[in-house]
């Protein structure tokens, strides 16, 4: 549980993956979170690769946004354009990426129309011969990110098979089906019968929540990895947490004067990356995370979701911490 994670040709310090979230896995979060400690690789957010390799402006500046330090990571996109795809897989292998993604798990509607995402699980030829384009164009490691299957009755094990076959270095198997979206449980048994049937490493996701969760999930399905997705949105010591538990060592509680300093370190880093206005006004998303990880209270929320300006907040941030 505690040894390295080899994906293809790069071996991870630890078997702990951050998730790519869209709208949260940007670059001061991923910074952020990397000085806690723990953590193996971090994704970038879900990328549309026209906004890659055709866009521009502040949304792709954002999205791209890394440095030198926010190694090692993973780019995770999405799509069915073979060709936009591997363009855009070899363009971020010369940006610096440890590894691509594919995403085939994503189940927001809009995606799924469109053919990506999960909506990929339904035409699982196409999704090989994606995996295998995008394979052939880089030297880099390819992995997938896959649900269990389109829905209970549908399972994803002979698609694993055959991404192997088709050079997918990796697979992380979030354990719920598409139609499940985010509800209910993640159904581990599902992972460990796609851990039996291939030979590359096979990353868990779903409901991973604590040291103690994820001591269980290692055991019970035998995965090689595991990431960790929104239970690090409010806790970000999660990563830190689960490393220490899993090389036997204690770990402590973040105060809550930690945690606030956390949030203020953080907003920082939106403001210095995008500016006072608009830094502040894209930190409104992490509030009410950092709200519950804090437990301040619902008018406590609220009140910081309605300051705009980049000073109000950082004296409010102030009250805060006179009153705690």
């Amino acid at each position: 549980m505690n040894s390295p994670l080899r994906i293809g040709n790069v071996t991870l310090t630890s078997p702990l993956l951050l998730a790519p979230m869209a709208g949260y896995t940007d670059w001061p979060f991923r910074m952020a979170i990397r000085c806690l400690g723990g953590i193996g690789l971090a994704y970038t957010e879900m990328i549309d690769p026209k906004s890659v390799l055709c866009g521009g402006g502040r949304k792709r500046k954002a999205i791209l946004a890394t440095s030198p330090d926010d190694r090692p990571l993973g780019y995770q996109i999405y799509g069915t354009d073979a060709a936009l795809m591997s363009n855009t897989a070899q363009w971020l292998a010369d940006q610096g990426a440890t590894l691509i993604d594919i995403n085939m798990g994503c189940p927001q509607k809009k995606i799924v129309r469109r053919g990506s995402g999960a909506g990929l699980l339904k035409t699982p030829r196409e999704a090989v011969r994606l995996a295998s384009h995008i394979v052939k164009a880089v030297s880099i490691p390819v992995t997938v990110k896959l649900r269990s299957g389109w829905d209970e009755e549908d399972t994803d094990v002979a698609l694993a098979s055959a991404l192997e076959e088709n050079g997918i270095a990796a697979i992380t198997i979030h354990g719920r089906t598409c139609l499940q979206r985010y509800s209910g449980q993640a159904n581990w048994e599902a992972i460990r019968q796609m851990i039996a049937r291939v030979k590359i490493p096979v990353i868990g996701n779903g409901d991973i929540t604590s040291p103690s969760v994820a001591q269980a999930m290692f055991s019970e399905t035998g995965c090689a990895g595991i990431m960790v997705g929104r239970a690090a949105l409010k806790n970000p010591w999660i990563f830190r947490d689960i490393h220490s538990t899993l090389n036997g060592i204690p770990f402590i509680m973040p105060t809550w004067q930690e945690k606030l300093e956390f949030m203020r370190r953080h907003f920082e880093a939106m403001v210095s990356q995008h500016g006072e206005p608009i830094g502040a006004l894209l930190f409104h998303r992490w509030i009410p995370q950092y709200s519950r990880g804090m437990n301040l209270g619902r008018d406590t929320m609220l009140a910081l979701l309605q300051i705009r300006e980049a000073d109000k907040l950082r004296r409010h941030f102030q009250d805060l911490e006179e009153q705690f």
